[in-house]
């Protein structure tokens, strides 16, 4: 008897999630930013969000959860009721690069992916009146004046690209923490420090107003938003690269169907002309349209971090570089 009521409680449980799929959704829905206002995270998920809005017919409410490189916002997330009321934007450095902190959640298990959302180039960016304009004329500065360059290292992705930078140059940096690209781009603008690698979105205005330069694109092909600029193997430090994306998780055992209707107004977002031109004013490409599925976030991200875990390991980044 205790079994025939397990069974039915089973059976209960099960036909009102799939009514709650089916209803789904029918009120509005947050989505955790895990970085404070203002930021390229921040300016994707408001776009996004608001078109999301059309196709879902409920609102979508930003919830900006800073701190610890992102980490504390999508431990809400993992935390979530996975109800699909409840997902967030990530990035490299949430859902890869935070290894570097003790974390209470696990980011291959315990979220589910929705989509990659774009692809965001990183630039490694000079002060402007630095005596290079391309890589290899900064490593063969860097050999003549050894010693005599900084390098801000504001989160995961900047550290390990400073690593990677000085292994394949056979240079050492100096290292700079900062808290934030923010401060660190200010302070870039004013020749306090001289190289920051950072979003696209971030430097553009910058380098658009010749306040900094770009060095190069750490991508491994030029990217649609930003053409002029040339990546690393074209200016002289080839396999630097550094990647930047965004995409959107929900907790752990969100129902397929919601997963699938988050991935629609996702996709159906993306194919929109106008929303693609705001991404390209931010410096971000659009993910291509392959990996826009559940399937090809997962494994976007599993091979991402198949890459970057043992370079993070290796190199013993943690916290207290940051």
């Amino acid at each position: 008897m205790r079994a025939f009521w397990a069974a039915l409680s089973l059976l209960v449980i099960a036909g009102v999630a799939e009514v709650e799929a089916q209803t789904y959704p029918s009120r509005p829905i947050t989505l955790v930013v895990p970085f404070p206002p203002g930021g390229s995270t921040d300016a994707a998920a408001r776009i996004m969000a608001e078109r999301m809005r059309a196709t879902l017919g409920q609102s979508i409410v930003i919830e900006n959860v800073g701190g610890a490189g992102g980490s504390i916002g999508v431990g809400r997330v993992a935390r979530a009721a996975p109800d699909g009321y409840t997902f967030d934007i990530g990035q490299w450095d949430t859902h890869v690069g935070s290894i570097i902190y003790k974390l209470d959640y696990d980011l291959e298990k315990d979220f589910e992916p929705i989509a990659l959302i774009s692809n965001n180039p990183q630039l490694m960016v000079a002060k402007k009146d630095l005596p290079a304009n391309t890589l290899g004329e900064l490593v063969t500065w860097m050999k003549a004046n050894p010693g005599k360059i900084n390098f801000v290292n504001q989160n995961a992705a900047a550290n390990v690209t400073g690593v990677m930078f000085e292994k394949l140059t056979r240079q050492k940096v100096q290292f700079i923490p900062y808290r934030g690209a923010g401060p660190a781009m200010t302070d870039l603008v004013a020749g306090t420090v001289d190289l920051l690698v950072v979003q696209g979105a971030v430097a553009l205005p910058q380098i658009r107003a010749g306040a900094i330069k770009a060095l190069a694109n750490l991508s491994v092909a030029r990217s649609a938003s930003m053409p002029d600029i040339p990546t690393a193997d074209e200016t002289g430090v080839p396999g630097l690269y550094m990647s930047g994306w965004f995409g959107f998780w929900a907790p752990k055992g969100t129902p397929r169907e919601i997963i699938a209707k988050l991935n629609a107004a996702t996709v159906e977002a993306l194919a929109d002309p106008a929303i693609q031109k705001r991404f390209t004013e931010l410096g971000l490409d659009v993910a291509p349209r392959a990996q826009q599925t559940p399937e090809g976030l997962a494994a976007f991200q599993k091979a991402e971090i198949d890459k970057w875990w043992p370079i993070i390991k290796s190199a013993g980044i943690g916290v207290q570089a940051q």
